[in-house]
C-alpha cells in the first residue's frame, strides 16, 4: 500500500509538472505574439501618422536632393494641433517659403512629388527672366539652379511650356494653396504647368537621407529584368556613404 501511495503521488507531481510546463510554453507563445501584435500596431501608426519612406526617382530636385537618395518624411511636422497645448510640447511648425515637402500629385492622386514651397497663400508670383519675385520683390534661392542658358521670352514664337519655364505669371496664390517648383528650375515639372498645389495634399517635409545609390536619371522607367539587375548592382557596389544620415535643409 505504502509503494501505491507513493507512486501515485510521484503519478500526480509528475502529472503537475507537466501542466505547469505547457503553462510556461503558452507563456513564453503568448508573449512572443503579443509583442509581435505590438511591434505591427507601432510600426502601423508611425508608417501612417508619423514617418513615411521615400525615394527620388527624378533630378527635379537637384543639387538639392539626388536620383537615388532614400527619404524619411515627417508626416507630423504639419500636423494641425487640436488643443492649443499641443504646439508648445509637440514639434509642430507652421508651413514656410522654402521648405521641401512631399504631396501627393494634384494631376494623379496615387503619385507622390518633392519640391520646394516658392509662394504662400494670398502672395504675388511672377517669374521674369528665370528670376522669382514675391509681391514684386526678388527672392534669394542659392538653392536653385539652370543648367539651360536660355531664356524663352513672352511674345516670341516659342511654345506656352517653353515661355512659363523662365517667364510666369504674375498670378496671385489663392486660399489655402501654395506655389511649389524644383531647384533644378529647367527640368522640373511644377505649379508652373500644373497650377497651385492644395496645401491638404501636402504629406509632410522630408527631414533626414538614410541611404543613397548612385541611380541612372531614368532608372524609374525601367523595369525589365536586366535592368533590376543593374539596379542591385548599383544598390550594393555604388553607395553614396557621404550622403547617408544627412539631414535635409
Amino acid at each position: 500500500m505504502a509503494r501505491l501511495g507513493k507512486t501515485f503521488d510521484k503519478e500526480i507531481e509528475e502529472l503537475k509538472e507537466k501542466r505547469e510546463k505547457k503553462k510556461r510554453e503558452k507563456s513564453v507563445f503568448r508573449e512572443y505574439f503579443e509583442l509581435i501584435a505590438e511591434t505591427a500596431v507601432f510600426v502601423f501608426f508611425v508608417m501612417t501618422y508619423v514617418v513615411q519612406a521615400f525615394q527620388i526617382p527624378t533630378g527635379s530636385m537637384e543639387p538639392t536632393l539626388l536620383v537615388g537618395d532614400f527619404l524619411l518624411v515627417n508626416k507630423f511636422i504639419y500636423a494641425r494641433p487640436v488643443f492649443p497645448i499641443e504646439s508648445v510640447i509637440l514639434p509642430i511648425k507652421k508651413l514656410e517659403r522654402k521648405d521641401i515637402v512631399v504631396f501627393k500629385y494634384p494631376r494623379n492622386l496615387s503619385q507622390d512629388f518633392v519640391k520646394r514651397v516658392i509662394a504662400l497663400e494670398g502672395e504675388k508670383i511672377e517669374i521674369k527672366d528665370k528670376e522669382v519675385y514675391i509681391n514684386d520683390k526678388p527672392i534669394e534661392e542659392r538653392y536653385k539652379v539652370h543648367n539651360d542658358s536660355q531664356i524663352f521670352q513672352k511674345g516670341n514664337y516659342y511654345q506656352y511650356d517653353d515661355v512659363i519655364r523662365d517667364n510666369f505669371g504674375p498670378v496671385v496664390v489663392p486660399p489655402g494653396q501654395v506655389f511649389v517648383m524644383g531647384d533644378n528650375r529647367d527640368n522640373s515639372l511644377d505649379s508652373r504647368y500644373w497650377s497651385f498645389l492644395p496645401i491638404s495634399y501636402i504629406k509632410g517635409r522630408p527631414w533626414l537621407i538614410y541611404f543613397s545609390y548612385e541611380a541612372e536619371k531614368d532608372a524609374y522607367l525601367k523595369n525589365g529584368l536586366q535592368d533590376r539587375f543593374k539596379k542591385f548592382f548599383r544598390f550594393i557596389f555604388r553607395t553614396r556613404w557621404n550622403r547617408i544620415l544627412k539631414v535635409i535643409n
